[in-house]
């Protein structure tokens, strides 16, 4: 059975993710999810383990669990951070590990196994000089960053920064899975 790190980052279209997480368990992939302090200000930490099955890891200090930051980059396929706030993307970028997304991205083999980004955010965010190099370093690394969707933002504006559908994403991860489409 495939397995994916489903990682989320703090943004109102965390409801979406939990779609797509959904989506990949009924098409029987393992996901063991991971959210950064913001993420959790939008879904709750019992959603997550509703949808998988799996207590997601939310902090480095949890006794019990000081290396799932290895042990979970050896047990999954592939990595899916989305949403993909601005400040995640940044972090990421610099190297950061302070929280499990950053310690979990520091572990992964990126050479080995695929590590994928899904942004979501304002446009103006998505198109500052931070965030585009930021982009641009994570995808030097090897990360594949997915586009996203033009349309109506969180914030009532319209333009890019949308996270991609649902669907969507989740296509995306089974065809790379070379899993059946549910």
């Amino acid at each position: 059975m495939p397995r994916v790190l489903f990682a989320l980052s703090g943004s109102i279209s965390c409801y979406k993710a939990c779609h797509a997480i959904s989506r990949l368990v009924q098409a029987k992939v393992e996901v063991q999810t991971v959210v950064t302090a913001g993420a959790l200000r939008f879904i709750g930490a019992a959603t997550l383990e509703g949808l998988t099955g799996r207590a997601p890891f939310v902090d480095l200090w949890t006794p019990g669990r000081a290396m799932d930051h290895i042990e979970v980059t050896r047990w999954a396929d592939l990595a899916v951070l989305a949403p993909a706030s601005a400040n995640t993307l940044n972090r990421l970028s610099a190297g950061l590990a302070d929280d499990p997304v950053g310690a979990l991205f520091l572990a992964w083999e990126l050479k080995r196994k695929p590590w994928w980004v899904a942004p979501a955010m304002n446009s103006a965010m998505l198109a500052h000089p931070a965030t585009q190099a930021s982009l641009a370093k994570l995808t030097a690394m090897g990360v594949r960053v997915l586009p996203t969707e033009d349309g109506t933002l969180a914030c009532g504006e319209i333009g890019p920064g949308r996270l991609l559908d649902p669907d969507t994403l989740v296509r995306h991860i089974l065809v790379e899975l070379g899993t059946k489409i549910a």
